[in-house]
């Protein structure tokens, strides 16, 4: 009985010893975040940051024990509409000049299905940090056939509240929903 449970610490040690973990970068040119308001209740309009990065951590393929971290600049927020962007950068909604970036990092991830979790971790956006629920679904690893490494895909949607982080305080939620969604893609290359 004493081999045995030797036997299976032994292994435990040696398998947490081995585990690495593998750190993978968003591939900028097949990766988006975007966001979704409705104006006036009558119409949706979309919007997206065209700078940010994403970074994984996990030592598991399935990427079950992933760590996700993310920073998007406020400064390229875009939403073809240049007077409407010059206002959602100013202090009327996220005061880029004040809070430069919006910042996620994952706390915890759970299974939620085939390939499918939910992702948990704090948001901080105009200077307000709060703990957040998004879907997210893992699309798999495929080798890619230009650089001949793995490359990971991902899908996140979530629906926050711009209320809770004090976005667009003066502008009634029948002029710009209080409800944002939002959606993320990404295809993931490894980094190390």
């Amino acid at each position: 009985m004493k081999k045995l449970l030797l036997s299976a610490v032994m292994l435990l040690l040696q398998t947490s010893l081995f585990a690495q973990n593998t750190t993978w970068k968003n591939d900028k040119m097949h990766s988006k975040l975007k966001f979704t308001v409705t104006h006036h209740l009558l119409s949706d309009v979309d919007g997206l940051f065209k700078k940010f990065d994403v970074t994984i951590t996990a030592a598991k393929p399935d990427f079950s024990d992933a760590v996700f971290e993310l920073s998007a600049d406020v400064s390229s927020i875009n939403t073809e509409v240049e007077m409407r962007d010059n206002d959602l950068r100013s202090a009327n909604f996220f005061d880029a000049a004040k809070y430069p970036a919006i910042v996620f990092k994952s706390s915890s991830i759970k299974a939620d299905g085939a390939n499918k979790y939910k992702l948990t971790g704090n948001l901080t956006m105009h200077g307000v940090t709060k703990p957040v629920t998004m879907d997210l679904w893992y699309r798999g690893t495929k080798e890619n056939p230009n650089s001949k490494k793995n490359d990971a895909g991902f899908k996140l949607r979530g629906t926050l509240k711009r209320s809770d982080f004090d976005i667009g305080s003066g502008t009634p939620n029948v002029l710009v929903s209080d409800e944002v969604e939002i959606a993320a893609d990404g295809e993931f290359a490894k980094a190390n």
